[in-house]
């Protein structure tokens, strides 16, 4: 875990103009706040897995802001980020300092709405942590510009994940994001929409499918993704999006296989294949509408030969590109 995240970002160097440039080039230090940056990326980590722990998962997580920023280092850019037409700017790291979980969620909550707010901002992409990194990002994001609207926009959370996550619990865990987002939407008076993409049934009990039934979760199993393919679950996310003004995507790494994600917290039995997370991932970000996206339990001291990390480097990639290239939704033109 490095000091200062900026020195984890290293790659190889072929030459300075847009044909030769690869990720670690482009990173800057974030502006002061409100600082219009111009068109950018803006990132951003959560050392945390306290909430895996909790949850009686294997822990590491917190290691994986790093692990995230050395992987994509070395990518090639394409588009608008390689020619500088779209800036890639780091926020530096939240973190849990030991068992408090609540106050580290807290502060990445604060550092992600001070990624949104920043002018100009065409994604927020959160390196974590734990799945408790998704309560954080749902703070951050109530706070932000995006949706300090009146009326309030639209916005749903699209979930890439072998498990709902809806665990009823004393306490927060890695368990338990979107029933704790469930329960503030319903105490603001309103519904929490949600769907997600990889859902395998022996990884989920009963109470949980119905609980998902109850709150009106949209989702399709590992084994519909793979009958269904890529049209299949383009045709699901564009579906999802279509009514949103704002969408919030969050991807849990143990929606692969385990042959090709070892690194997490809770390996796939089964997984979907990357083709179809990558298709999940580009109808998300050709929407026009993502604003957040957070990647989540990768565990370096578990990912054996970085495969985890390597995988999870293309999403993020694919996203930045593609939403780059997508045109801005309403809650984006500000």
């Amino acid at each position: 875990m490095s000091e200062d995240p900026l020195t984890a970002w290293t790659g190889r160097t072929d030459g300075d103009g847009p044909e030769h440039v690869r990720w670690h080039q482009r990173v800057q230090p974030a502006p002061h706040a409100h600082e219009d940056a111009g068109p950018h990326v803006g990132l951003l980590g959560f050392r945390s897995d306290e909430g895996v722990r909790r949850n009686a998962g294997r822990v590491g997580a917190a290691d994986g802001p790093d692990a995230l920023r050395r992987a994509l280092g070395p990518l090639a850019l394409h588009g608008e980020a390689a020619t500088g037409g779209l800036r890639l700017l780091d926020h530096g790291d939240a973190a849990t300092v030991g068992e408090d979980l609540e106050t580290g969620q807290r502060q990445a909550a604060q550092l992600v709405t001070t990624a949104l707010d920043v002018p100009s901002n065409a994604l927020t992409v959160v390196l974590g942590g734990g799945h408790e990194t998704a309560w954080a990002s749902y703070r951050g994001l109530l706070e932000s510009a995006p949706l300090r609207q009146a009326p309030m926009p639209r916005w749903g959370v699209l979930n890439l994940d072998a498990h709902f996550d809806l665990r009823e619990a004393d306490r927060a865990t890695s368990g338990t994001p979107f029933a704790q987002m469930a329960a503030a939407e319903a105490s603001a008076g309103r519904d929490l929409d949600y769907a997600v993409v990889g859902i395998a049934e022996p990884a989920n009990t009963g109470v949980l499918f119905d609980r998902a039934r109850q709150l009106g979760v949209r989702w399709m199993t590992d084994l519909e993704c793979e009958e269904a393919g890529g049209a299949g679950v383009r045709g699901f996310v564009e579906d999802f999006a279509r009514d949103l003004d704002v969408l919030y995507l969050t991807i849990d790494l143990d929606v692969l296989p385990s042959a090709i994600a070892p690194g997490v917290s809770s390996p796939a039995g089964y997984g979907i294949s990357p083709g179809l997370v990558l298709a999940a991932v580009r109808a998300a970000a050709a929407s026009g509408k993502l604003v957040l996206l957070d990647v989540v339990e990768l565990s370096p001291p578990l990912d054996a030969a970085g495969r985890t990390a390597r995988m999870a480097s293309r999403l993020i990639d694919e996203a930045v590109r593609t939403a780059g290239a997508a045109p801005s939704g309403p809650a984006r033109q500000r």
